[in-house]
């Protein structure tokens, strides 16, 4: 896997982060001094690579403590250096190196999220063009920053390039592609009237566009800041962890304290004294606590990574088993995002056949670069059909291509622009079942329509019975598609929930109107705001777009739907260790720790039992490596 976390232009090298490379130091000198210790190696040699690791993993959350310290505020990461070199002061540098190295890790951990989730953000102001053109009254161009835009002025958007701002045509006619904003699987016409949107792209024709909001106000901008907002309202569950690891610290300090001085108060030797505090410290060490949480989480991650599932994080792999709601998008998630031809139908009266109809459509179609004609061609190519050659071709956007196929002239495009009423119930009651109508005319008499769908994926239908059984809860399907098309595709899959026509900022209003934990899997940039703003954002990984893959907490990279319960089932099981885990840590702690306050605890002893208790917990936790684990399509059995 390469080292480089990547979302549009903007990128973070996780070797430039300081916390990763300071990890990976004190790792690698842990890992050296290791078997010299273990071999019983000279003293110096084990005893200089503990010392560079407690160094270079230790001085950083160290420096911090210590500042924090002056603020006021004990922070638990100088409270774990501090009980390392205590284990140190007493001759057990092992664990103390252990320990530091633990840390260490998690605050690389840490900064690779947090620089994941700042590129995420740079990545979406990608989406829209640097410069656009603009026309002054007179007619004339020029190319200015898109961030310079008045409402008012007006904006020439060539064929192929993206939209500049938000606004309206004035004239021309083009199909724009606007996925990244609704989440529509086909380009929309748009003709004089019709508004656009800055990132969106233009296709074959030429549009003049009035602007209408400013480019702080665009959509695009607007969902940035959605991304922004929906991060930052994480921060109260990080706030409540610091809380805790005050009360910790600060609890510790005053019991490693209490140790050492009330036996010093009564007469005691200072130097027993101070053995029975060090031995609390080392015996009260939150390593197996530590080890209780995270061999469980990161076995469930390795595990759910062997068969396409990405989950960015323990936290993340934690919180996948406490959603209770399921909301999905639409395109590309329950469906492939990739149109298909499942129905040809003839017209009264046409001496065609249905081959015979497509293979016209697809002649005529085969030099048009529109995902229909893509879809037309495919269909006919499927079928085995000869896809005769085409002469005099013409395509005009919003309604359709046209072009003469062995001397009969050949029209296909849409309905309404084509022939007025003639086939227009045929393709009325297409549409009513969710599909595309596209009429097929020859000679300039209709011969036929295509019906056009998006394919559901496989084992759809078997995700949502799924879900539902898993969290109690039929999932929600929350697309930017048109209400028939939505729910066609959610009767087919066995939703009954559906809300259609939503822009990005309407599926984010619908998750948090949505009761208890919501976890969303999506695929577009439009369902970025959502994913951040969820409990929890699983992402489709092989067509969605970056931003959606760096905002969402969790990626199927295979597009496998039955990876979503497996996943969440895989969590709760984690989470069931996790408990267990803690359960045994505390016990273990808590009677070694009463052990040395109430009577003699030995310091090989202490140390035995509080590594015992590590060893356990770990081993307990990677269960969760077993393939067995992972239970597929089991689910609700």
């Amino acid at each position: 896997m390469s080292s480089t976390l990547v979302t549009g232009r903007s990128r973070t090298r996780v070797t430039a982060l300081p916390e990763a490379r300071w990890a990976a130091a004190a790792l690698g000198l842990f890992l050296a001094g290791l078997p010299v210790y273990l071999l019983d190696g000279p003293a110096w040699a084990w005893g200089a690579l503990f010392a560079a690791a407690y160094v270079s993993g230790g001085w950083e959350p160290g420096w911090v403590g210590l500042r924090a310290l002056r603020g006021g505020t004990l922070d638990v990461d100088l409270l774990m250096v501090v009980a390392a070199l205590g284990a140190a002061a007493i001759g057990q540098v092992l664990d103390g190196a252990l320990l530091i190295v633990i840390f260490a890790t998690s605050g690389a951990l840490e900064a690779v999220a947090t620089a994941r989730t700042a590129d995420s953000v740079r990545g979406l102001l990608d989406l829209a063009p640097a410069t656009a053109t603009r026309l002054a009254d007179d007619g004339t161009e020029e190319l200015v920053p898109t961030d310079r835009f008045s409402p008012g002025e007006v904006v020439l958007v060539r064929p192929g390039e993206r939209v500049g701002a938000d606004g309206r045509v004035l004239d021309g006619a083009s199909e724009v592609d606007q996925a990244t904003i609704t989440g529509e699987p086909l380009p929309v016409a748009k003709r004089a009237g019709d508004e656009v949107f800055a990132g969106t792209l233009n296709g074959t024709g030429a549009l003049r566009v009035k602007v209408e909001r400013e480019p702080s106000d665009s959509v695009i901008a607007r969902i940035v800041a959605m991304v922004e907002e929906a991060s930052a309202t994480k921060a109260p569950t990080q706030l409540f962890i610091e809380k805790v690891e005050q009360r910790y610290s600060v609890g510790m300090v005053a019991a490693t304290l209490a140790v050492f001085a009330v036996p010093l108060a009564f007469g005691a030797e200072p130097a027993g004294a101070l053995l029975r505090a060090m031995t609390f410290m080392i015996v009260a060490s939150p390593c197996a606590v530590v080890l209780a949480t995270m061999p469980p989480l990161l076995s469930a991650i390795a595990n759910a990574g062997r068969h396409g599932v990405l989950v960015k994080s323990a936290v993340v792999m934690e919180r996948l088993g406490q959603v209770d709601q399921v909301a999905f998008d639409k395109t590309g998630t329950l469906t492939e995002g990739v149109p298909q031809v499942d129905e040809v139908r003839l017209l009264a009266g046409s001496s065609l056949t249905g081959d015979e109809l497509l293979a016209l459509a697809a002649a005529a179609e085969r030099p048009s670069e529109h995902p229909l004609a893509g879809a037309i061609v495919g269909a006919a190519r499927a079928r085995g059909l000869a896809v005769p050659a085409a002469a005099d071709f013409t395509s005009e956007p919003g309604t359709g291509v046209a072009a003469t196929v062995g001397g009969r002239r050949v029209a296909v495009g849409a309905p309404a622009r084509l022939a007025g009423d003639r086939g227009a119930a045929l393709a009325e009651r297409l549409e009513e079942q969710g599909r595309t109508a596209v009429l097929v005319e020859v000679d300039g008499a209709p011969a036929g329509v295509l019906g056009i769908t998006d394919r559901v994926r496989p084992g759809a239908a078997a995700t949502v019975a799924a879900l539902t059984a898993l969290t109690g809860t039929a999932p929600v399907l929350l697309t930017g598609d048109n209400p028939r098309a939505a729910g066609r595709l959610a009767g087919e899959v066995g939703i009954g929930d559906v809300r259609a026509g939503l822009l990005p900022q309407d599926k984010v209003a619908a998750v948090r109107a949505m009761d208890g934990r919501v976890l969303v899997v999506g695929d577009g940039v439009n369902d970025a705001p959502a994913l951040a703003a969820a409990h929890t954002g699983i992402a489709m990984g092989r067509a969605g777009s970056d931003l959606a893959l760096e905002t969402a907490d969790a990626v199927v990279v295979r597009d496998e739907l039955a990876a979503v319960p497996a996943v969440i089932d895989l969590s709760r099981r984690a989470r069931r260790l996790v408990v267990q885990n803690l359960a045994i840590a505390a016990a273990f702690i808590t009677g070694l720790v009463i052990w040395d306050l109430a009577g003699t605890l030995p310091l090989p002893l202490g140390v035995a039992g509080h590594e015992g208790s590590t060893v356990i917990v770990g081993l307990n936790g990677l269960r969760l490596l077993a393939g067995s684990a992972w239970r597929g399509g089991r689910h609700g059995q």
